[in-house]
């Protein structure tokens, strides 16, 4: 995080802090997802410690995927106080369900993607020099083409 000599953020100060670019931060903004920011008096932006806290919630929720409307609709349950945190609860419970869920699916990719970059290794290995006889037979696994 940058260090500033004064209580407030600049645009700039605010996205290096938070991981977001300059047009995520007005994104929010204009979606209603992060509050109307302060301004200076000659009207530029001013992000203050809370602001940041926030966008790096709201980073979470979306490098997690979770969708723009629902996190429209955690920014609203947020603004309605404590009285609706049995709903955010509901909301971060079904996303953390989601997120685990996508989790297992990416592992199990990741299992494939590693057994075709041992096949293709294996078969690589085993290809000839190229300046040996060229070997007319296509490369199989399992009796199989390999894909």
């Amino acid at each position: 995080m940058s260090t500033t000599t004064h209580e407030f953020l600049t645009p700039a100060e605010m996205a290096d802090a938070c991981g977001v670019s300059i047009d995520t931060l007005r994104y929010y903004e204009r979606e209603g997802l992060l509050e109307p920011v302060a301004r200076t008096e000659s009207g530029r932006r001013r992000y203050s410690a809370d602001d940041a806290a926030w966008v790096r919630v709201l980073r979470c929720l979306r490098v997690s995927a979770m969708p723009i409307r629902e996190m429209k609709e955690f920014a609203e349950l947020v603004r309605r106080g404590d009285e609706a945190i049995p709903d955010r609860l509901d909301i971060l419970r079904r996303h953390r369900g989601d997120v685990v869920a996508k989790l297992d699916e990416l592992h199990r990719a990741i299992e494939v993607i590693d057994e075709k970059i041992a096949a293709y290794s294996a078969v690589t290995a085993a290809t000839p020099h190229a300046d040996a006889e060229p070997d007319v037979r296509r490369p199989t696994l399992d009796g199989k083409g390999v894909r």
